[in-house]
């Protein structure tokens, strides 16, 4: 599962990272160390630009909101439901499977934020079924320190409601896709806490390594079958998991202490 990520980067490292021929600064958005559903978040992407003469597919870095809303859909409202997409099933699934084939995303993040519920407080919540275990977050991230390059979906979406040419017309808007947790040991494991990403949670999002960037974004690609071996995990071992504070839990906190490492677990805070 991806529900809550990092991205700090600034957007010029960002398009230089990733070849981008095309990025307006009025898109520009602000670093933020607690990415929730419904938020703008940057995505690469290439299409032609719209009303240009050349209809070449172009490599593009644009702001999306994060919470896919499939083209047919009546209302938005589920869009909050639709941040990740399952790499097992996005080529069957109704919501995804136009866009798996046609509209393929990269979404650039520092990493990914994933809750842990301790042995002793899973079990005494399952006893007395009332109280709500306290959790502890961890901060996955490449071990190297590069991008978490996250596959992703986009989507355009018209709203009924409004005029063709207003401002707010259309929405385009993405999804994360994810894959079964990584069950090799960590490059870099907690002292006290998860060994592999499989420990934190059975769910992490698909990390694109640079080999499968252009592939990927190549809206050429059409194939199911062919994409679908796009979505084989990354190498084992690449990743690095630490304990955060339980700040990140409250969307309202924001700012690059989120990403601080602490030298245990938290024991007291409830999430």
């Amino acid at each position: 599962m991806c529900g809550r990520f990092a991205a700090s980067r600034k957007p010029e490292d960002l398009t230089g990272l990733f070849g981008v021929e095309k990025w307006e600064p009025t898109e520009t958005l602000e670093p933020d160390w607690n990415v929730a559903p419904t938020k703008e978040v940057y995505a690469v992407l290439e299409r032609p630009v719209k009303d240009a003469d050349d209809r070449r597919p172009v490599r593009q870095m644009r702001s999306l909101k994060w919470g896919l809303v499939p083209s047919w859909s009546k209302t938005p409202e589920g869009a909050a439901r639709m941040i990740n997409a399952r790499a097992e099933t996005v080529h069957e699934k109704p919501s995804f499977r136009r866009a798996f084939a046609q509209r393929r995303c990269i979404l650039p993040a520092d990493g990914y934020y994933e809750w842990v519920t301790g042995a002793e407080e899973r079990q005494l919540e399952e006893k007395k079924g009332k109280k709500r275990a306290r959790k502890q977050p961890y901060f996955v991230t490449p071990a190297d320190g590069s991008v978490f390059a996250m596959a992703g979906l986009y989507e355009f979406w018209r709203d009924p409601t409004l005029p063709g040419e207003h401002e707010n017309a259309w929405w385009v808007t993405c999804s994360v896709i994810t894959t079964e947790a990584e069950t090799t040991p960590l490059a870099v494991a907690p002292a006290e806490g998860p060994g592999a990403l499989a420990d934190i949670h059975p769910r992490m999002p698909l990390m694109l390594t640079p080999d499968r960037w252009d592939t990927w974004l190549d809206p050429s690609h059409t194939d199911p079958d062919e994409l679908r071996a796009l979505l084989e995990p990354p190498p084992g071992g690449l990743m690095r998991a630490y304990p955060v504070a339980t700040a990140v839990s409250n969307v309202r906190n924001n700012g690059p202490e989120l990403l601080e490492e602490l030298a245990a677990p938290e024991e007291a805070t409830l999430f």
